[in-house]
């Protein structure tokens, strides 16, 4: 689990866990909407979800990738009457624990040491949108997309004799959506770095063979994975 998630997670499991608030969403289906009241925030026990908007001309974009143990919690928390501003759609089938919006904002101010660690949470979450975003912006589409496979390295990436597996099938244009770009470019994009040794690819799987060839792409930082990871 990631490191500052995981006492949150914990605290979060310890106040609200119960069977009867398990609930299974189907790949496809849509947990939430832009515009919808929160009522509930949701963690995922076990599946991938996408967190993204949709612009007005129909475009998606995927802000983050969720997996298991990580938070849902896409609102401005103790705002009355809340509203999302994005969508949430399972990629996998999900398992979620359903937490009422308002029994959890309630226990949070009593609880000295759950909101200690969401405050922590939403710090992190709030650097590491800003790191993202400023990649995007400086890097174009090019850097763009190699700072997104930088990220689904750390999120996704288990070490092979081959280099970095990212252990999460992707098709081009689902990495168009995660930088907001096109499928055409990105198919463009990701024919040079197999021509050129980088990457590899197998099953909509990509193997990462070059990982400090990105990094000195786009000036890597080597920020902490924490706040470089696509959740």
């Amino acid at each position: 689990m990631k490191e500052g998630t995981l006492s949150l997670y914990s605290l979060l499991l310890q106040h609200f866990f119960s069977l009867k608030n398990i609930q299974v969403y189907q790949k496809g289906s849509l947990l939430f909407q832009e515009g919808d009241f929160v009522n509930n925030i949701y963690i995922l026990l076990d599946g991938k979800m996408s967190v993204g908007r949709i612009h007005e001309n129909g475009k998606e974009f995927i802000m983050k990738i969720l997996t298991q143990e990580d938070l849902i919690l896409e609102y401005q928390i103790f705002k009355r009457a809340p509203k999302y501003y994005h969508f949430a759609k399972p990629i996998t089938d999900c398992e979620l624990l359903v937490i009422d919006r308002a029994e959890f904002e309630d226990c949070a101010l009593r609880d000295k040491a759950l909101l200690a660690s969401l405050t922590s949470y939403l710090s992190t979450g709030y650097l590491k949108a800003n790191i993202k975003c400023q990649d995007l912006i400086m890097n174009g589409k090019k850097g763009g997309l190699y700072s997104i496979l930088i990220r689904l390295c750390h999120s996704f990436g288990k070490r092979t004799c081959d280099g970095i597996l990212i252990d999460f099938p992707l098709t081009h244009q689902e990495l168009a959506n995660l930088t907001y770009g096109t499928r055409e470019v990105i198919q463009r994009l990701m024919k040079d770095l197999r021509d050129d040794g980088i990457i590899s690819t197998s099953s909509q799987k990509i193997i990462v063979k070059d990982l400090s060839f990105l990094k000195r792409a786009v000036d890597c930082q080597s920020c902490p994975i924490e706040v470089c990871g696509l959740n």
